[in-house]
């Protein structure tokens, strides 16, 4: 990693991110287990396995990492743990390719954010390529229009919207660790489920499917969304995550026979593309 360029490592460490989270729509569509109980795991697993790796990596400077997140830290808590909310009712509220066609309006709204906020402009380049996708993305949401996922494409832009404001943060604090911000998070989303959890019984194949999903789908690739800011902008951090719109859908197609829309394939034709070709020329670039 030393070797890399800053934008070769936040481009590396986003896609492998986005590698890791791909299963997530599978594994929670496969589960029986009912939303709040699917959130309280996904909050608590994800805090027990990250928290005891942040004891190991900061040994005697723990109780310091988590007061130095300061403001931005607290911020990054509030809509980190919100989408990971959303993101569940979501997803279990519409099918799996309109959540995710949503969450890919995330680049956009990042964009828009950085450049209100940190006064980070993005290259024509950038703007080029979100513009491409926005128009694959409506071209894919106009068929779930028809079909009244109304209820669960509003949490699912929710998500998208607080993904963005994760990656604006982030790069506003890039000179601060804000993985602990993402643990407390974890740990705020498990607290808030609690209340409303009728059965925290696993059986079955959820005694596989739930921790496994939980740490290869949550914690370790939210972890890498944190740090991967630090070194490349937020909209190109998020125009990774469009990768799951299409690579997501289909592990289901594949699986659980849930096909997606023809739209949805044409569309996520287009968003591969324009992702491979504009993280070329950033590659390039660097």
């Amino acid at each position: 990693m030393n070797n890399l360029s800053s934008q070769q490592k936040g481009s590396l460490l986003a896609f492998i991110a986005v590698m890791f989270i791909t299963p997530d729509s599978l594994f929670i569509r496969l589960s029986n287990i009912e939303t709040w109980g699917m959130l309280f795991y996904r909050g608590a697993i994800p805090f027990a396995v990250t928290l005891t790796g942040l004891f190991f990596f900061y040994k005697k400077n723990f109780f310091k990492a988590i007061i130095a997140i300061g403001y931005p830290g607290i911020f990054y808590i509030l809509s980190f743990s919100i989408c990971n909310i959303t993101f569940i009712i979501s997803i279990q509220n519409t099918n799996v390719a309109n959540t995710l066609v949503m969450i890919a309006m995330a680049p956009m709204i990042s964009a828009i954010l950085g450049a209100i906020f940190l006064k980070e402009m993005p290259d024509y380049k950038t703007w080029i390529a979100i513009f491409i996708t926005f128009i694959a993305v409506s071209y894919i949401f106009h068929d779930s229009i028809e079909l009244g996922n109304f209820y669960g494409d509003i949490f699912g832009l929710i998500t998208a919207f607080g993904l963005a404001c994760n990656a604006v943060i982030a790069r506003f604090a890039k000179h601060r660790d804000l993985v602990p911000s993402a643990v407390i998070g974890k740990f705020c989303v498990a607290v808030f489920a609690f209340f409303f959890v009728e059965s925290f019984d696993l059986v079955e194949k959820d005694l596989i499917i739930v921790p496994l999903m939980c740490v290869m789908c949550v914690a370790i690739p939210f972890v890498l969304v944190t740090i991967a800011p630090r070194f490349i902008p937020a909209e190109e951090v998020n125009l990774f995550f469009l990768l799951e719109t299409i690579i997501g859908p289909i592990w289901v197609w594949l699986i659980i026979k849930e096909q997606p829309s023809i739209e949805a394939l044409q569309g996520g034709l287009v968003i591969i593309t324009t992702i491979a070709i504009h993280s070329f020329l950033k590659l390039k670039k660097s």
